[in-house]
């Protein structure tokens, strides 16, 4: 098997021909060959072979064939052939994602936009990178009509077959939900297309997959999924302090912070309506009929967590958003990490809420000083640890994952929350850019492992 980046261009013959350079046809093993299948995503085509003399690895692709195969645009990408010895253009990377609501011709996937114009442009030289609406996707004809960035940074469509690899960034729970979503998952799989990061995670999911896992027990909080009265005042009483969250929340809406003094009473914190919210109850029924009629009695789909004394700035906590990827050797590595600072009073670290960004090292040399360096490097070991537990424990292909974690004045790592779609809000600190850029290189790394183009050497 070889793979090689090739320069593919276009010409006007109607016939399905294909011309490789002298250089590429010795290299693929051509000689003497008068066809071969020519490949993208899942479309194959047979195609007549011609050489020409010309220096540099170049493939022409005639109109027919082009038409045929469904080729999206010239220039490079690679080229590999298998066992069979046909020829595979690509890969064919599709981007799932959505808008919500607001779009328009230059910003097809509304806010979201952005952040798939860089991924794209990344892979210009190495792919077909391409996104894509669950609405795009014509399964009769096993097409997707998918969204190209062309040379001037604009936006073209394109119809092209199934891609080689899926990477899913598809914007919220509720785009995600019902059995639309669950065919469009399936359907890949049955077709053996990888398919990553296949939904958002409950907070519940993340505890329930590990809870037997001795490895990342050692760094989950005591946590307790739809807990009772008895059960939340008996944790209450064994840690001084608990989390009281939504299984399904997000940017920290919903959550409350319980704490237990046996002589002052139960004080309970909270946001509403922007701003910071302390309230104490002499007794514990008080405070659980303060939380029924906040939430019209059900809380059903709450969770409880152990609450940890985090090392602090000026009396405010710090935790810290790894974000993993899956490199394209299938591991797992740190590609950046943002500190963050609560916002005084906060029940939460979370930016909308009051809370600062700085990067790790600036946080911890703060509150660790010398030790600050080895207290990291711990960390970013636990973390990779955390990713690898999660993965054998979860069903399905994961290439990406948010880890809220803390840090305890004892240097004790923990694990709060996972995420399996995470934001980017980390990247926008001036000092993680460089982190957001590596973070794009992996996902990219990552699509080429999955779609299997790659050397042996390397697999």
């Amino acid at each position: 098997m070889s793979l090689t980046i090739c320069n593919v261009h276009f010409t006007q013959q109607p016939e399905r021909i294909v011309w490789f350079s002298s250089p590429l046809a010795k290299l693929l093993k051509l000689g003497g060959r008068k066809s071969v299948n020519v490949k993208l995503g899942k479309d194959i085509v047979p195609a007549a072979v011609r050489t020409i003399k010309r220096t540099g690895h170049h493939v022409y692709l005639s109109a027919g064939l082009r038409r045929s195969v469904r080729v999206p645009k010239p220039g490079y990408v690679y080229l590999t052939n298998d066992e069979d010895e046909d020829i595979q253009l690509g890969p064919l990377i599709g981007v799932l994602t959505d808008h919500n609501g607001k779009r328009s011709s230059s910003a097809p996937f509304g806010e979201r936009t952005g952040f798939v114009k860089q991924l794209l442009q990344l892979g210009q030289k190495k792919a077909y990178f391409f996104a894509f609406t669950p609405r795009d996707i014509n399964w009769q004809q096993e097409t997707i009509h998918g969204w190209f960035v062309d040379g001037g940074g604009g936006w073209t469509r394109r119809v092209v077959p199934l891609p080689d690899v899926v990477y899913n960034r598809l914007p919220s729970r509720r785009a995600e939900t019902g059995t639309v979503m669950t065919t469009l998952r399936e359907r890949f799989i049955r077709k053996r297309i990888p398919f990553f990061n296949w939904s958002f995670f409950n907070k519940s999911d993340v505890y329930s997959m590990l809870d037997k896992d001795t490895e990342a027990l050692k760094h989950l909080p005591e946590s307790i999924n739809n807990p009772s009265p008895e059960k939340i005042k008996e944790l209450l009483e064994k840690h001084q302090f608990l989390y009281y969250k939504p299984t399904a929340g997000s940017l920290g809406i919903g959550i409350y912070r319980l704490t237990f003094h046996p002589r002052k009473g139960y004080f309970v914190r909270y946001r509403r309506n922007g701003g910071n919210v302390l309230l104490r109850f002499s007794n514990f029924n008080s405070l659980m009929k303060m939380l029924r009629a906040r939430h019209g009695g059900n809380l059903s789909s709450y969770v409880v967590q152990q609450g940890i004394r985090l090392v602090e700035i000026e009396s405010c906590p710090i935790d810290f958003r790894f974000h993993m990827h899956k490199d394209g050797n299938n591991d797992w590595v740190v590609a950046g990490i943002g500190a963050k600072k609560a916002g005084r009073g906060s029940v939460t670290t979370h930016i909308k809420n009051g809370g600062s960004l700085m990067t790790p090292e600036q946080a911890l040399s703060r509150t660790f000083g010398a030790k600050s360096d080895e207290v990291l490097k711990e960390a970013k070991e636990v973390a990779i640890r955390l990713s690898e537990a999660i993965e054998r424990n979860y069903s399905h292909t994961l290439g990406e994952l948010g880890l809220d974690i803390g840090i305890d004045r004892d240097a004790a790592v923990w694990m709060f929350e996972a995420n399996a779609k995470p934001g980017r809000s980390i990247f926008k600190h001036p000092a993680l850019k460089e982190q957001g850029k590596a973070s794009l290189e992996y996902i990219l790394d990552h699509c080429l492992y999955l779609s299997k183009f790659r050397r042996r050497d390397e697999s």
